[in-house]
């Protein structure tokens, strides 16, 4: 387990995770009642994924999502209330209401969006990489797909590029099983997506999803090589997701059993409160005062979100064209 990290770096690790929990968790309520328009793909369960990689990032860093983003928003640094309000449909979301749950986006925070494209965040970022190697920056850029989308040419097509043109590119797969209905040992042809980079001349690893230090140390190895300008890299995240693959998923291809043992043992909040409170990293109730400001967070944002405005008829063509001098 990493250590060296100071108590500071660890609780904010924790509140990350514990803010994506909550806040996925509230939404399988809300959306419930039929207030959220469109669909909700839930990040629950593979929190430590997002915030193991997400710590070595900067504001100038870029990453790309999919469809199940929430996480990777929320640990980039996008606006919590701004997200619930996105999600909502509401003008002051982060992007105004008009993206919702799968394009959720934020420049400011290096977030170039939530994609419910399969595999279509691997060329933003190889795009992105490009951008800040011309630039003689050591930015990095970093692309989350999944299981599925690991089979996707999009995908491949931008490792390829990654590796011939040396960008500062990290590609991470989180694998948490099934391809919506489709199960990953079935589909995706290795016994481990990370196999695949050897076929780009990249290192590839797989770590354990459900370990927050496992992931902290795959990533900071793949970014200090990045910045270093040794190339892209790839990772596998082996983790599961908590809830269906949309909200209204019976999940009738999946062994309940199974999920029951991930929540109850392996669940990588569990893991991380029993490791840093054992080894006298933190004091548990520092832990707990964290849990209760999540949830007053949580619940203000929905709230607010519920009482915000909708976008006005006048917005409907903002931001589709541009004007050129």
């Amino acid at each position: 387990m990493t250590t060296h990290l100071s108590a500071e770096q660890l609780l904010h690790a924790y509140r990350v995770m514990r803010t994506i929990r909550v806040f996925e968790e509230r939404l399988h309520i809300e959306f419930a009642t039929g207030e959220i328009p469109g669909f909700v793909h839930l990040y629950a369960g593979e929190e430590a994924s997002a915030a193991g990689v997400m710590a070595h990032l900067r504001d100038d860093d870029c990453i790309a999502s999919n469809h199940r983003g929430h996480g990777h928003c929320i640990a980039k640094g996008v606006d919590v209330h701004g997200m619930m309000a996105e999600i909502y449909g509401k003008k002051t979301g982060v992007c105004q209401g008009k993206g919702g749950s799968m394009h959720i986006a934020d420049l400011s925070k290096g977030m170039l969006g939530a994609n419910g494209i399969v595999g279509a965040g691997a060329p933003l970022v190889a795009g992105a990489a490009l951008a800040a190697k011309l630039k003689g920056t050591d930015a990095v850029a970093v692309v989350f797909f999944g299981d599925g989308a690991s089979n996707e040419g999009a995908v491949f097509e931008a490792m390829n590029l990654a590796a011939i043109m040396n960008l500062p590119c990290i590609f991470v797969a989180e694998n948490n099983g099934y391809a919506e209905a489709t199960a990953s040992n079935w589909s995706v042809s290795c016994d481990h997506i990370a196999d695949r980079a050897a076929g780009f001349g990249m290192p590839g690893v797989t770590v354990d999803g459900f370990d927050f230090f496992a992931v902290y140390e795959a990533a900071g190895a793949a970014v200090a090589r990045a910045r270093a300008g040794e190339g892209p890299s790839l990772i596998e995240v082996k983790l599961t997701r908590y809830y269906g693959h949309f909200e209204g998923d019976a999940q009738t291809y999946r062994d309940m059993d199974e999920l029951k043992e991930m929540r109850e043992v392996r669940d990588c909040l569990k893991q991380f409160r029993d490791h840093t409170v054992a080894a006298g990293l933190l004091d548990i109730s520092q832990l707990d005062d964290i849990d209760g400001e999540v949830e007053r967070q949580i619940e203000d944002s929905v709230i607010k979100a519920k009482s915000d405005p909708k976008p006005p008829a006048a917005d409907l063509l903002a931001d589709v064209y541009v004007s050129y001098p």
